[in-house]
């Protein structure tokens, strides 16, 4: 489990004002703490921490010394500025079940030949106790054809009696649709062709 450390923020500061001072700001809340923990981490680390650990992610947040067993709840991206202005943790119980989240990745989806490769769902909303928690949910889709679908219900997440999944079970995960061309490109092609010749 990685690990990320974080200081305790005076509510006397404006989060632009630290924002501007290269820090990302967040909060952590949870059963056992009482309102929320304001803290502060330097952008530079959490870029770093964020291309391995994502929303739905279990980590340790180090807050000047106290190690928190957290969960990452949301991520709070700044579409002008291009960088992340907020992340919110909930400190996990042992014996209290969470909603979390899980990523799809879909490996080997360049190797389907036939047909076109189309996501449905991007990420599996689910309950679970902390340690049952899954951030990423991989399935490999290499051998998929023309008309094969994946559904929540089939995922190995499904059949794991400790995940209780809140998406639809029925619901499309991903599937291989075959390939139309829209007439209007076929004539487009055919004048172009008779342009040429």
């Amino acid at each position: 489990m990685n690990t990320l450390k974080a200081e305790k923020r005076s509510m006397d500061v404006k989060a632009k004002k630290l924002r501007r001072e290269g820090y990302v700001v967040g909060n952590v809340f949870g059963r056992e703490i009482e309102g929320s923990i304001p803290v502060k981490m330097p952008r530079g680390e959490v870029e770093k921490f964020l291309k391995v650990d994502g929303k739905g992610s279990q980590i340790m947040l180090d807050i000047e010394g106290t190690q928190y067993d957290v969960l990452i709840k949301d991520i709070a991206y700044n579409p002008i500025a291009g960088g992340i202005d907020e992340i919110d943790f909930q400190a996990l119980v042992s014996n209290e079940m969470v909603h979390s989240v899980a990523e799809m990745v879909f490996e080997n989806h360049e190797k389907i030949l036939s047909g076109v490769f189309q996501v449905d769902l991007e990420e599996i909303a689910y309950k679970a106790y902390p340690s049952a928690i899954v951030d990423k949910v991989r399935i490999d889709v290499g051998d998929m054809k023309v008309g094969d679908v994946i559904r929540v219900k089939d995922l190995p997440l499904a059949a794991d009696k400790d995940v209780h999944i809140t998406t639809d079970l029925e619901a499309v995960v991903a599937s291989v649709v075959a390939v139309h061309n829209a007439p209007e490109a076929e004539e487009e092609t055919e004048e172009a062709e008779a342009e040429t010749k």
